[in-house]
């Protein structure tokens, strides 16, 4: 079991599994960078995670904001290197069942928080913790990531991209003696996945989650997958004849509300 972390960066800690992993991680001696847009919230969690010992310091930014994340990001490791970095900032889109396409401008938001803004969290340090031959990486993957959703194209995409993005940064930079874990994580009680309307098969708490990728994470395991039933259904699926998966899922009623976010 490698040692647990000292200083860890989290983006989208304000809210969802990026907040319950700022608060599961707040402990005395430990020192949290918190990354988010909504500055109530953000200090919100800040104060809360102060509480439970923890030093925070908070950064309202953009993920997608290359320059300004690499400057923040890169000053912070300067002071108190990063043991860790949580890349979890994301939104969804998706369709109603009656639907078709998405709106173009609406996937390519997506695409510009949800991958773009995961290389620009983790490129700024890709190089200082193989310099010091230490450190972690954690890349916030889904279930939409192994298999594409009809009701979610973009944001299945964009998973997938850092599904494969993630396994190939573990292979190159672990030699460096850097981790890479991927977490590919099921229905999580959100308020991002509130919004989804549909079955949300073994559900979890955003604390119960929390707790499982901190659990994966402290043993360094390259994936962290949950729940378990709903992973293996999962890989099964890839398994099968893909038309034979398509009209399965296409049984299921689910509506994905359209993100009103657009690209920078």
């Amino acid at each position: 079991m490698k040692r647990a972390p000292r200083s860890i960066l989290i983006t989208g800690a304000s809210s969802g599994i990026g907040r319950a992993l700022a608060l599961t991680y707040a402990n005395p001696g430990v020192a949290l960078a918190l990354i988010g847009r909504n500055k109530a919230r953000l200090e919100a969690v800040a104060a809360a995670a102060r509480e439970q010992g923890a030093e925070v310091d908070i950064g309202r930014l953009d993920v997608r904001d290359q320059d300004a994340m690499r400057q923040w990001i890169v000053e912070r490791d300067g002071a108190r290197r990063f043991d860790l970095c949580i890349a979890n900032a994301g939104i969804t889109t998706g369709l109603s069942p009656s639907g078709i396409a998405e709106d173009p401008q609406a996937v390519r938001a997506v695409l510009e928080s949800n991958l773009i803004g995961v290389l620009n969290t983790v490129e700024p340090l890709i190089a200082p913790m193989c310099g010091r031959g230490d450190g972690q990486f954690a890349f916030v993957g889904s279930m939409a990531g192994l298999r594409g959703l009809p009701y979610a194209p973009a944001y299945s995409a964009a998973k997938a991209a850092v599904h494969s993005y993630a396994e190939s940064l573990r292979g190159r930079l672990e030699p460096q003696g850097v981790r890479v874990s991927l977490l590919i994580v099921g229905f999580v009680k959100t308020p991002l996945n509130d919004s989804i309307e549909g079955l949300k098969p073994f559900e979890v708490s955003d604390a119960q989650a929390a707790r499982i990728i901190q659990r994966g994470l402290d043993r360094g395991k390259a994936v962290v997958a949950f729940p378990w039933p709903l992973y293996l259904a999962t890989r099964l699926a890839r398994t099968l004849p893909a038309r034979l998966v398509d009209k399965i899922m296409a049984r299921f009623d689910v509506k994905v509300p359209e993100t009103q976010e657009r690209v920078r």
